[in-house]
């Protein structure tokens, strides 16, 4: 009988790999992009061919791939103490460490000296799922057994869990997944570009959101809403920056109702806004914050909450009695994360990643502006550090969307990706993003931007057949 050839790696992974956030159908026709090495900012694929990674994975990548120290540093800190779970008081030296850095860190930059502790998980999703149970411990633990929703915002991604995925404010998360769960209310989306209406000023629009929101609690009732959660700038639902005025006045109305005010800095945390914190940049108080992603530039799955004085004074006074904290995961705080979490932050002050941010971002939206924003079909390009969104309409003059089965967006980002650039369709609004890591040059933007707006000009006709 003869031997049968072995599968190839595309066959194989069909046959045994579940992808996340992928259209199964699509997946079994085309199969993968298998990549097999990274360098700076450029991947490279099983057949040899290079893309510049204008995404950083998925905003994460902050000091760029193949850095040798990280991979040294996680191989020493193997050797030394391969794992170490911080349940019934165990710790190790790397936990500890990163947590009294990240707390000193997040003080110092985001200005906010009611930071209290550090509590480590493994993912953004799980860091929102601390989140959402902690602003229920704490009101159990006041004798506010009613006081538990929470208000998320229409375009806001804070994870995919069932408890995150419920303040993900994005429908296609929600689908055929039972979600959201209840005790979870969504406001509308703070987008000025798409939401203001005619004459409209940014401050007026502003103030409307922050009116619907106080409209919102009322309606609820200010004794049922436990906290509010909200990005700095919101990420995969359109690289959306607030409106001028907009948390000023968000933060004055929960201070008025007692409510937390929860800051989901996953995306915008350790450089990516041009700030080393979103809430420092945008004068945010926040009672819980959620951080991943940019904490190990992704080299190691590691996620960090950072709890303000307000809840830990109420967990700390009521521990005699209501018994050990009984929340945790097992790779809480891992040692090697924990290590090479430290070295990265060593990596992005060292190199000065942060300002770096802000200097290629507004080099990065001026390249962007100039290379395609007469383009017919390009509404808004914006963004803050190097975090930067393009909105496409069908019509520029009435902001008038393409199809929703036309997904001008993804048609863009696949031409992209097949000049040799990779961006990301965002699955809320008609979006491209490009987060590239910190360290990308003004000669990478130029030849990202340069592929990029020849991929547009490629599938100009399809654009022009779409929005007739």
């Amino acid at each position: 009988m003869p031997a049968t050839p072995p599968l190839s790696l595309d066959d194989m992974d069909r046959q045994s790999l579940f992808h996340p956030v992928t259209s199964i159908s699509d997946h079994i026709t085309s199969g993968p992009v298998v990549y097999t090495r990274g360098d700076g900012v450029r991947l490279t694929d099983q057949h040899g061919r290079e893309v510049i990674d204008m995404g950083a994975g998925l905003w994460c990548v902050n000091v760029g791939y193949g850095r040798a120290g990280l991979a040294d540093v996680a191989a020493s800190a193997m050797r030394e103490l391969s794992f170490q779970h911080l349940f019934g008081s165990a710790a190790s030296e790397p936990a500890i460490r990163l947590a009294d850095r990240l707390l000193n860190l997040f003080r110092r930059e985001a200005c906010a000296p009611q930071m209290a502790r550090v509590f480590f998980g493994t993912s953004g999703s799980d860091a929102n799922d601390t989140a959402f149970k902690l602003v229920r411990y704490y009101n159990n633990l006041l004798g506010r057994p009613r006081k538990k929703k929470i208000i998320s915002r229409l375009g806001a991604y804070h994870g995919v869990s069932c408890a995150s995925g419920s303040l993900t404010g994005i429908s296609a998360y929600h689908k055929g997944f039972d979600l959201p769960l209840p005790d979870v209310v969504h406001v509308s989306c703070p987008h000025y570009y798409r939401h203001g209406l005619p004459g409209e000023s940014e401050a007026a629009f502003a103030a409307r959101m922050v009116a619907e929101l106080r409209a919102t609690i009322e309606r609820e009732g200010p004794d049922t809403i436990a906290a509010f959660i909200a990005e700095p700038v919101m990420g995969t639902g359109g690289v959306v920056p607030p409106p001028a005025g907009y948390f000023q006045g968000v933060q004055k109305l929960l201070a008025e109702h007692d409510i937390l005010f929860i800051v989901d800095e996953v995306i915008t945390g350790f450089g990516r806004t041009g700030s080393w914190f979103g809430s420092g940049k945008y004068a945010l108080e926040p009672d819980i914050v959620s951080l991943a992603k940019g904490l190990t530039s992704a080299y190691f799955p590691l996620s960090a909450s950072i709890v303000s004085e307000r809840v830990w004074r109420v967990l700390e006074a009521t521990s005699r009695t209501t018994g050990a904290f009984m929340h945790g995961f097992t790779y809480s705080g891992h040692p090697v994360g924990c290590a090479v979490a430290l070295a990265n932050l060593d990596i992005i002050a060292g190199e000065d990643l942060v300002s770096r941010s802000e200097k290629m971002g507004r080099y990065l939206l001026a390249r962007l502006r100039e290379s395609i924003g007469d383009n017919p079909f390009v509404g808004d390009i914006r963004g803050t550090g190097l975090m930067v969104g393009i909105e496409f309409v069908a019509d520029r003059a009435r902001r008038q969307d393409f199809p929703a089965e036309g997904a001008a967006h993804r048609l863009v980002a696949k031409r992209a990706q097949e000049r040799g650039v990779l961006t990301r369709a965002l699955p809320f609004l008609p979006v491209t993003s490009f987060s590239p890591p910190l360290t990308v040059t003004e000669a990478e933007i130029d030849e990202a931007v340069e592929r990029y707006a020849g991929a547009l000009g490629d599938v100009l006709p399809q654009l022009r057949a779409l929005a007739a």
